[in-house]
């Protein structure tokens, strides 16, 4: 009877079923010395799951960090210097040299986006004339398609005489 409940338990428990209590009762069953022969390679997890209970960490764990006041002020000392660099130019504002520099990146770039404009406006060109030079090579080979044919039937005619 004891057997057939071990076994019914250790079918509950394979599938995620039992309880803590059934559990207990399985570690005690498998922690004894008469363990059926057919449930021996159960022993060694149950003795394990034991033997890991009993188990207790004994080192000294440290609460708290040593220098937390320290990096504490850093980021402190941090965040005030993000937010000053931040709100002062905002209060003072640009000024004259900033705007002059400014103003000078601002031609400099414009002058840059023209010259490209230009050599793009260029290109444009060059591909307009190039597919007229297509249009023109195609109503060429169509000319020279129909000579073919005139003559594919002059030479018939020719010949046929």
């Amino acid at each position: 009877m004891v057997l057939n409940n071990i076994e019914k338990l250790i079918e509950k428990y394979n599938n995620a079923e039992t309880t803590l209590v059934e559990e207990q009762q399985l570690r005690a069953y498998f922690t004894s010395d008469n363990v059926a022969p057919h449930l021996e390679h159960y022993k060694p997890m149950f003795v394990y799951f034991s033997q890991a209970q009993q188990e207790q960490y004994t080192k000294d764990v440290p609460l708290k960090p040593k220098r937390t006041k320290m990096y504490q002020w850093i980021s402190v000392a941090a965040v005030t210097v993000l937010m000053l660099g931040f709100i002062i130019p905002q209060v003072l504002g640009p000024s004259e040299v900033d705007k002059k520099l400014a103003m000078e990146t601002y031609n400099k770039t414009m002058e840059a986006l023209s010259l490209v404009s230009i050599g793009m406006n260029e290109g444009k060109e060059q591909l307009n004339s190039l597919t007229l030079v297509s249009d023109n090579l195609n109503q060429g080979f169509e000319e020279v398609s129909r000579l073919n044919e005139f003559s594919k039937a002059t030479n018939r005619i020719f010949k046929n005489k």
